[in-house]
């Protein structure tokens, strides 16, 4: 179980705009991150994680999409869940065709 958000999704996406706002406007991407950290009391790296992802998200960054990530994440799981399945599979019916040949013939 994943551990529980320090930030609300409310305060993330304000914290997130309006960083987004203020580096268009001024352009200094670490201190206006630090700048608006410092005044809705988040963490700076935290900030800059979210805004990193939001430009992503927008397709002003190259990197992996959110979208992308949690599809990819499913397919991985669904992935290992087929493979686990093959595999009880395969010992299922080899220890069947051990045991049809075992069977003595009338």
């Amino acid at each position: 179980m994943p551990a529980p958000k320090k930030y609300s999704d409310e305060l993330r996406e304000r914290a997130t705009r309006m960083a987004l706002d203020a580096i268009a406007a001024e352009g200094q991407r670490m201190a206006v991150i630090r700048r608006v950290a410092g005044q809705l009391d988040v963490h700076p790296e935290a900030l800059r994680t979210w805004v990193k992802r939001a430009e992503i998200d927008a397709g002003a960054a190259p990197g992996r999409t959110s979208d992308d990530a949690a599809r990819i994440a499913e397919l991985e799981r669904e992935v290992r869940g087929l493979r686990r399945a093959n595999e009880i599979l395969k010992t299922a019916s080899a220890f069947f065709a051990a045991a049809e040949l075992d069977r003595t013939i009338k």
